[in-house]
């Protein structure tokens, strides 16, 4: 490993050992870009490396809350501001028993360079909360996203930092809290994205995170003079990531036959391809949001494999969806054996780095969660422009929009890492061009 690299490295562990996540995210991307930064001596000399893993503030607070009992609840909220050299920080709020402050620096800094991928004027920011939304009543859903966004609007603005929905967090959240900061800001601006439709949301916004992943993994394909009808996938989760992606893959013609949930995994061999079948994931997650049993007593001709993940099922494109690190090396080592054409990862570091670099050492084309899921941010920044024009395009033209983008960013990861001697490797690609453009706004800005 190139010794700046290395040096910068060791001094984000020395200082914070116990943020795993962060680290393992920060060390993908610094292993990644050594070529760019061997090549031009700027970065280094502008210690740019050490300023860039450092976000420019970060946020902590209580939120309080009351629950139907009446008792009292004190929870934790976040917001990481990472960096804004490039636009207002943007970046999606997440809901999960498990967040931590280490979960989000890795969030922000990965949207970071995810948002310069889009070719959009986007920062990089996350936030969250320790809050599980299982098993509450809307109306404590609604106090405790009213007390979150009574600390967070002190911090964000449509031209400051605009969040959006994550885990946990979907257009009833967003709701809740956009109606909060209205009421205590006296103002309707593009201060969230992931609206309803009714009040300055996009079409297409739900599932435009599954969308741009079916197109990038279409463009892949594409490389191979071959196109993705016939293709079998496997998914993971059951949310609106996933539920998109079984939606553009059957349009397109690949049939999707696995979704997870913390209790397991489903094979359908008939694919998640229709329209009831694609309404009923919405359904599940109201039934049970830790549940996916519930699909094989809706579709009995369909498996349900308790404790296990979807990895072990032969198919040409495997699409981890749900969370960080969800696909390890084992899961890799499966995936090869079963002769996997090409791995799109879905999630945010939905692979462990042995998961991978195995498939970069097998030449299974891998495409890192910052390029190819970063269709979801790419649609919230149209709503943001939609939001600041005050009109509202047709679902055609968002998604021709996201089309457009996706290929964008599909090309500017082949032709980058092709220029820096590593052609095929889309990690090498995604991670110098969202930095480079990143890393030149930094510079142009001055020491600040």
């Amino acid at each position: 490993m190139n010794a700046y690299i290395r040096e910068v490295l060791d001094g984000l562990k020395a200082r914070a050992p116990w943020e795993a996540e962060f680290l393992q995210a920060a060390e993908e991307v610094l292993e990644s870009i050594a070529p760019l930064i061997e090549k031009d001596p700027k970065y280094k000399a502008q210690k740019i490396l050490e300023r860039i893993v450092e976000p420019e503030r970060t946020f902590m607070f209580k939120v309080p809350w009351m629950n139907d009992k009446g008792e009292y609840i004190i929870n934790r909220g976040y917001r990481v501001q990472f960096n804004s050299a490039i636009g207002p920080y943007k970046g999606g709020i997440r809901f999960h028993p498990k967040v931590t402050l280490s979960t989000l620096k890795f969030l922000g800094f990965e949207q970071t360079f995810k948002n310069s991928l889009t070719g959009l004027p986007m920062g990089g920011g996350k936030g969250g909360a320790d809050f599980d939304s299982n098993g509450k009543s809307d109306n404590e859903i609604m106090r405790f996203c009213q007390s979150f966004m009574t600390e967070l609007q002190k911090y964000i603005g449509a031209d400051t930092d605009v969040p959006a929905g994550d885990i946990g967090v979907g257009g009833r959240e967003v709701g809740y809290m956009f109606g909060q900061y209205k009421r205590i800001r006296d103002e309707f601006t593009g201060v969230l994205t992931g609206k309803g439709i009714s009040f300055g949301g996009s079409l297409v916004r739900p599932e435009a995170t599954g969308f741009g992943a079916v197109y990038f993994a279409e463009e892949m394909f594409k490389l191979k003079n071959e196109t993705l009808k016939g293709k079998t996938i496997s998914v993971s989760g059951f949310g609106n990531v996933a539920w998109g992606a079984c939606i553009k893959a059957t349009e397109l013609g690949a049939k999707v036959v696995t979704i997870s949930g913390p209790d397991g995994y489903v094979y359908d061999p008939d694919g998640i391809a229709t329209v009831e079948k694609h309404k009923y994931l919405e359904e599940m997650l109201v039934i049970n949001r830790n549940s996916v049993e519930t699909y094989v007593k809706k579709y009995p001709n369909a498996k349900f494999f308790a404790g296990k993940r979807p990895w072990e099922q032969k198919v040409d494109i495997a699409m981890p969806c749900a969370i960080q690190n969800e696909l390890s090396g084992e899961d890799a080592h499966a995936l090869v054996r079963n002769g996997v054409q090409c791995v799109v990862e879905v999630s945010n570091m939905g692979c462990t780095p042995e998961a991978w670099k195995l498939f970069i050492e097998k030449k299974i084309p891998f495409a890192p969660g910052k390029a190819a899921n970063a269709g979801g941010v790419a649609t919230s920044g149209l709503e943001m422009s939609q939001n600041s024009m005050r009109l509202m395009w047709s679902a055609e033209e968002v998604d021709k929009r996201l089309h457009d983008i996706m290929i964008y960013i599909h090309k500017n990861c082949v032709d980058t890492a092709k220029a820096f001697g590593a052609d095929g490797n889309y990690v090498v690609g995604a991670n110098i061009a969202g930095f480079k453009k990143v890393a030149d706004a930094m510079i142009a800005q001055g020491l600040v």
